[in-house]
């Protein structure tokens, strides 16, 4: 079961099948829905109820619980292909897993866990992603049920043993990496539909869903959920990551599509952070402090999601100007003209090259804008030419608009696929991948600013942005053999980070994908973002905060930064 399990991962572990064929016919997830049972367990027992209502103190104490202890063993488990070339590699240290903690957790999956080397080294190395770690994980579990999550968890923690949630493993950004060994948790097995409600629209799913094969599922209602980040991602991770999407300038990323979680707690415990109801007022608004803590406050076991009405019509355009400067001021004007536009997305003239090459297309070189207009067909059509019109004023040319449903597919496709494109024109290379956003009137000056520095490298640099929110990524190709390749692609990396965070004090680094490792980036964006990041765990503390003073009790709270204590919060009340 582990085996087949792993395989359904090879839908996104080749950057060679660009055009994901191999991909989509990989992906073998059926969805099955289950009947919704009332849980009355909580009525009856008075420990639970208390349990699930102080969650503010449970999710305190996961963060802590969860953080990585330093060992000073060496390495067991260390991957012998690592250190064979040149590459970011992420230090970690390593403790022998008990054998109590083996035989505890084959009680618990039965067969569903490996110790194979093989397995564990693929769920320790992120397809497509350039980060390494000096450490795999020791063990790869596949629960099938949040019974079997809560069991594991509490497992580790009696053992003190790091655990890793793993969703769809699409993140390049270094997410499921295991720099201390430990247990990684498989959530594959765990992706039924559960409960779908379509006079709420609202729809109870595991995390181990796909979005795709979740809007095929919704398709026949009439309904679909709008993020769509790169194909292959389960909602556990989406959640984890607080991921977006084209289309998030729309409807917003998940933080706005995400109505309720369930959640193993560090300690095993499974808490509720809400309702289905859509709004409230009431206490906290946990379900968004466990949206984007990717794996540090608990493991996520179940999501309420909104849905949306799939729109009765679409019109998609693009157009092509001379400068990515005036793609990105076209897109800013269509913002402020009030459209509703459900995507806006940058291509400069070599990420176009690489669509060419992937796909034997023969589009226009040149930077160019895509858009989306949904709602009635009148309404899109008038859309499209106020759009037009708006192009037509900041040098814009050959506007053009699909309303055929293969053709818009097909386009949407080659954006989606943008990242194995460009594995097309190097298939050897690496991809760093930079990514910021900034209030959306400095969009323009940053992509222009970083243009000017990727087109004067001598490395292959593409550029990608959801131009509607001001996020752009720029897809940087370096030969990992080559340390002076290594080095540039660093230096352009902080180039970019360092303009944005320059530009606006609100410019981020991290637009849509989650919070990128930090192991390879000594600058003083470290500092400034990845021990910034950190400071979520202060909030958490909060939490514990107000629980002492509810109970006068008197806890202590550990902050780690890299598996190195740096602080110790004790909060004694009288």
């Amino acid at each position: 079961m582990a085996m087949s399990s792993w395989f359904s991962r090879l839908r996104c572990s080749s950057k060679c099948f660009f055009n994901f064929l191999a991909l989509r016919s990989s992906v073998s997830r059926k969805l099955v829905r289950t009947q919704t049972t009332t849980n009355s367990e909580s009525t009856k027992n008075p420990l639970l109820f208390w349990s699930s209502s102080l969650l503010p103190i449970a999710l305190a104490v996961s963060a802590g619980s969860l953080a990585l202890h330093p060992q000073s063993d060496p390495s067991l488990c260390e991957a012998s292909s690592i250190n064979s070339r040149a590459e970011f590699v992420v230090k970690g240290s390593h403790k022998e897993v008990p054998r109590e903690l083996i035989d505890e957790l084959k009680a618990i999956c039965q067969d569903n866990m490996t110790l194979d080397y093989e397995e564990r080294y693929n769920h320790g190395k992120p397809q497509n992603s350039f980060h390494k770690a000096v450490n795999i994980p020791d063990v790869v579990v596949f629960p099938r049920s949040e019974e079997q999550v809560s069991k594991i968890v509490n497992s580790c923690d009696k053992h003190k043993v790091p655990i890793v949630p793993y969703g769809g493993a699409t993140s390049i950004e270094g997410h499921t990496l295991s720099p201390n060994g430990g247990v990684c948790i498989d959530m594959s097995l765990m992706n039924h539909v559960k409960a779908l409600h379509v006079e709420d629209m609202d729809v109870v799913v595991e995390p181990g869903v796909g979005w795709m094969e979740l809007n095929e599922y919704l398709e026949p209602y009439g309904l679909f959920f709008p993020l769509d980040p790169g194909p292959g991602a389960t909602i556990g991770g989406m959640c984890a990551t607080r991921c977006s999407g084209s289309l998030a300038v729309r409807y917003g990323t998940m933080r706005d599509n995400v109505i309720s979680l369930k959640v193993v707690l560090a300690n095993g415990d499974v808490v509720k952070t809400a309702s289905r109801a859509r709004k409230s007022a009431a206490g906290y608004d946990l379900t968004r402090l466990v949206i984007g803590s990717e794996g540090t406050l608990g493991v996520i076991t179940e999501v309420t999601l909104r849905l949306q009405k799939i729109p009765q019509y679409s019109v998609v355009a693009m157009c092509n100007f001379p400068t990515v400067k005036d793609a990105a001021d076209v897109a800013i004007a269509t913002m402020l003209s009030g459209i509703q536009v459900s995507r806006v997305e940058l291509l400069d003239e070599v990420q176009v090259r690489a669509i060419n090459i992937a796909n034997g297309k023969s589009l226009p070189e040149t930077p160019t804008l895509m858009f989306e207009f949904i709602g009635t067909e009148a309404y899109s059509l008038e859309q499209t030419l106020i759009v037009q019109k708006i192009a037509s004023e900041h040098n814009g040319s050959d506007f053009i608009f699909a309303e055929d449903p293969e053709t818009k597919k097909e386009l949407w496709k080659m954006r989606k696929e943008a990242l194995w494109a460009c594995f097309a024109m190097e298939p050897n290379f690496e991809a760093m991948i930079s990514d910021v956003c900034v209030p959306l009137s400095c969009l323009a000056e940053l992509i222009s600013r970083s243009k000017q520095e990727l087109d004067a490298s001598e490395l292959i640099c593409t550029v990608i942005a959801h131009a509607g929110d001001g996020n752009f990524h720029a897809l940087i190709l370096f030969d990992p053999y080559n340390e002076e390749h290594r080095r540039e692609a660093q230096r352009l990396n902080h180039f970019m980070v360092h303009t944005a965070l320059s530009m606006e004090v609100s410019g981020t680094r991290i637009g849509d994908g989650g919070f990128e490792d930090n192991e390879k980036n000594k600058s003083s964006i470290r500092s400034e973002q990845y021990y910034e990041s950190r400071k979520a765990y202060s909030f958490s503390c909060l939490f514990l905060s107000a629980y002492s003073l509810y109970t006068h009790t008197c806890m202590c709270a550990p902050l780690y930064i890299e598996g190195v204590e740096v602080k110790t919060c004790l909060l004694v009340i009288d």
